[in-house]
């Protein structure tokens, strides 16, 4: 009897021992990170990704006792360093910080990864809408102004964005059409170069992040006549939005989003998730990414980036072949 109740005891425990060996992705979650963490930003550092990624790695190294390691890999829209994280183990050890340009490669480039597919969504950090503006010099006041201009002399009103597919590209396209006027593209290879020809005056009109163009509207060197959101933005409170300018309920938003390769675990994800909300909550970030990103803090669930992704797939995805929209 003992020899028996012994046996089965010995089976039963042998049994347990198997079945945890059988999580590995639990285990591993609880007590991950156990080596560095490494954040990707696909593009060059400066701009608002890289900041953005270097502040909370400096926040998740405190509370977590880990190192969060910032990986610069530009190229092609961000698509390179992302497509780097999609084929990445999912171990936990990889993600990826992705801008509003994530959900318009697909459409505009050749990928090597399917950015719904391969990626799991961790959190939408937030959005920010874009601002329009001009030299003090040149005529525009609104942006009724501008359309009236493009009306009297179509194809003479001249507007620089950071590039061909770009949101800020897209978002003049989608007004072009809703209000019936033409003007001139001129797209640059990054927000820098787009400046400093609006402040130079060799292009009319800029649109870019307000993180990008907010230090020049507020020191009166450029003057902003649009933001693209569907209300004014808390970092520029007396420039309208479309949406008062004759473009009801339209929006457009720049945005910010944390991915990691499909497949990692999601004790792992969920983690993660809780980290990010902790330090997003803390005071001095809020204020920083708020006041110098012109940010609407959103920290959503990974569901909700997911939806919001497919989403704006959808929509901007649509503008670029309707209008036969190609890459630079």
């Amino acid at each position: 009897m003992i020899k028996t109740l012994f046996g089965r005891l010995t089976v039963a425990g042998l049994a347990f021992c198997a079945a945890l060996a059988s999580l590995p992705s639990s285990a591993q979650s609880v007590n991950w990170p156990t080596k560095p963490v490494k954040f990707v930003v696909p593009f060059p550092p400066g701009g608002s990704v890289d900041p953005l990624a270097r502040l909370i790695a400096v926040k998740l190294s405190e509370s977590m006792g880990q190192q969060f390691i910032i990986e610069n890999k530009p190229g092609a829209s961000g698509s390179i360093g992302t497509a780097y994280v999609a084929k990445s183990a999912p171990d936990g050890y990889n993600f990826v910080f992705v801008f509003d340009t994530h959900a318009v490669n697909p459409t505009l480039l050749p990928m090597t990864f399917d950015t719904v597919k391969d990626l799991a969504p961790v959190m939408l950090i937030g959005t920010a809408p874009m601002a329009i503006a001009t030299n003090p010099s040149k005529p525009y006041k609104t942006f009724a102004d501008v359309i009236a201009a493009a009306k009297a002399k179509p194809d003479t009103v001249t507007y620089g964005s950071i590039g061909n597919g770009s949101l800020g590209h897209l978002t003049m396209t989608l007004l072009q059409h809703a209000g019936g006027f033409s003007i001139v593209h001129v797209p640059y290879k990054g927000g820098g170069p787009m400046t400093q020809d609006a402040l130079g005056g060799q292009v009319d009109l800029a649109v870019g992040s307000v993180a990008v163009l907010a230090p020049q509207i507020r020191s009166g060197k450029l003057r902003a006549v649009a933001v693209t959101g569907n209300k004014r933005s808390h970092s520029m409170p007396d420039v309208p939005a479309l949406s008062e300018q004759g473009f009801s309920g339209f929006s457009a938003l720049a945005w910010w989003g944390v991915f990691a390769p499909s497949g990692t675990p999601k004790p792992i994800l969920d983690k993660f998730h809780a980290e990010l909300v902790k330090a997003l909550n803390q005071p001095d970030l809020r204020k920083t990414l708020t006041e110098q990103l012109g940010m609407d803090l959103v920290v959503s669930t990974p569901d909700g980036l997911q939806k919001f992704l497919v989403g704006e797939i959808d929509r901007w995805g649509k503008v670029v072949r309707e209008n036969n929209i190609r890459a630079d």
